[in-house]
């Protein structure tokens, strides 16, 4: 399956996104994969805390631990952007940047790209983004966020 890949070294390099967006909700805002950065972003930052402070200290229930590797998920429709995980977590790796308050996010494109590829893709200045049938490999920094997602990024290990 072809999944948006966001190469996170080459997306830092700019300071905004810029990239075209065909979502609906996200036309002429020029920001419709910045939910997708922040899943990336998640995963090289997150410390996997045995116990997560940030979790336990949600008011929302919108902070969740991934089902095996631990880590952080988000649920956006709950998430209200109080800041209260940020403020929980020993390490301060959970930034205002990633918890930008968005009522929607991307949504890969799906019905509208018909197989070609997503308009980010075609409009990334730094060609951060591609779309491309990729599997999770450690050796090649990849990692898989979800079915349509996975970053190219060097992940935080203990």
């Amino acid at each position: 399956m072809k999944r948006l890949v966001v190469n996170l070294e080459l997306c830092y390099q700019c300071h905004q996104c810029v990239a075209d967006c065909s979502y609906y909700y996200h036309r002429g805002k020029n920001n419709g994969i910045e939910r997708a950065l922040a899943k990336g972003a998640q995963l090289v930052v997150c410390r996997r805390c045995q116990e997560a402070f940030c979790v336990n200290s949600c008011p929302n229930k919108a902070l969740s631990k991934r089902p095996g590797d631990g880590l952080l998920l988000r649920e956006l429709l709950l998430c209200t952007s109080c800041k209260t995980c940020s403020l929980a977590c020993p390490f301060g790796v959970i930034t205002d940047d990633i918890l930008a308050y968005q009522t929607t996010g991307c949504d890969w494109c799906l019905g509208r790209a018909n197989g070609d590829v997503p308009l980010c893709v075609k409009t990334c200045p730094q060609q951060a983004l591609s779309y491309e049938e990729v599997q999770e490999d450690e050796q090649k920094n990849i990692y898989v966020i979800n079915e349509y997602l996975a970053v190219k990024a060097i992940k935080w290990s203990k």
